[in-house]
């Protein structure tokens, strides 16, 4: 198993260091389907997550982005079916994803599974560039709006995890889709997507009875930016209060903190704040809040709580 994951990520990370990165997420850990679909099912119980991130608080133009996952493992538990809604606004464009996530499970040993997932669905663009205010008033680039342009892609994931550690790989959206209706020099560099590649990991460790220590972190990569790290930290008191500390690379730190109201339901909440990003003295940081609810469920034998991760 360990020289499968090496070459997968190999393989994920060959050419692949450079690229303009999708949504943020300073919660990744607790929004993961977003990301790899294998992911699906793998709670032991039907998980519905929603997520709002305000990016650069202040700025005009700045990022939002809004998540709504849903995943649930079927009877046999070898099968995970799971739906991913992605809203995300940036300026004038705004992209919207729906997809339909698949993930079947093989047991490697009593304590670890390895996950195999597949992601399929639509991209729907739409691009006000006309009310972008340009030195050119004329420039053709931004005179071409870009209406609902609505295109297919498809993404796989892999995902190996444990009770007590996860890690997984995948590109969430393969094809390198053209948003751009027109032939104007430029307009494509605008409009064009570009593949993800994502490493993610984690692990819960016991500090004591009541503390845990679960230390996370999210590579990014893509063709023509700096790979981007997350690394966050994250410590846990009863199982029940969370609070911890986050780094990005070349860009941000912040903090989070979380509850579970309930066994099956958690919120969170997260500030960032740029240190080296050019808009960091124009902005009042970046607010992410997330809520979370398992809906446990009995089986013949036992009921199944839902996992760490």
């Amino acid at each position: 198993m360990k020289k499968v994951l090496i070459i997968v990520l190999i393989v994920f990370t060959a050419g692949s260091l450079y690229a303009q990165q999708e949504a943020l997420y300073t919660h990744y850990m607790y929004n993961t389907l977003a990301v790899n679909p294998a992911y699906a099912g793998t709670r032991g119980a039907l998980t519905v997550t929603a997520l709002h991130r305000s990016q650069w608080v202040g700025f005009e133009g700045a990022p939002t982005t809004q998540t709504l996952t849903l995943h649930t493992p079927l009877r046999n538990r070898k099968i995970g079916l799971g739906i991913s809604v992605i809203n995300d606004v940036i300026g004038p464009d705004r992209n919207t994803g729906f997809y339909v996530d698949y993930s079947y499970k093989l047991r490697i040993n009593k304590n670890a599974r390895l996950a195999l997932g597949l992601k399929a669905g639509i991209s729907v663009l739409k691009s006000n560039l006309g009310s972008i205010l340009t030195a050119d008033p004329d420039d053709p680039v931004y005179k071409n709006d870009v209406k609902s342009q609505v295109l297919p892609n498809f993404g796989f994931g892999m995902y190996y995890y444990t009770d007590n550690y996860y890690v997984g790989v995948s590109i969430p959206r393969l094809l390198e889709n053209d948003y751009s209706n027109n032939s104007i020099e430029g307009s494509g560099d605008i409009l064009s997507g570009t593949k993800h590649y994502y490493l993610i990991a984690g692990a819960a460790i016991d500090l004591s009875d009541n503390f845990q220590l679960r230390p996370t972190t999210l590579i990014k990569m893509s063709s023509s930016a700096p790979i981007e790290i997350d690394l966050t930290a994250m410590f846990v008191y009863d199982n029940r209060f969370s609070m911890g500390i986050m780094g990005r690379s070349g860009d941000a730190v912040g903090l989070l903190v979380g509850v579970n109201i309930l066994p099956q339901l958690e919120i969170g909440y997260s500030f960032d704040w740029s240190f080296t990003n050019e808009t960091h003295v124009y902005n009042g940081g970046s607010h992410e809040i997330f809520i979370r609810y398992d809906f446990i469920y009995k089986t013949t034998t036992k009921i199944h709580s839902p996992r760490y991760f």
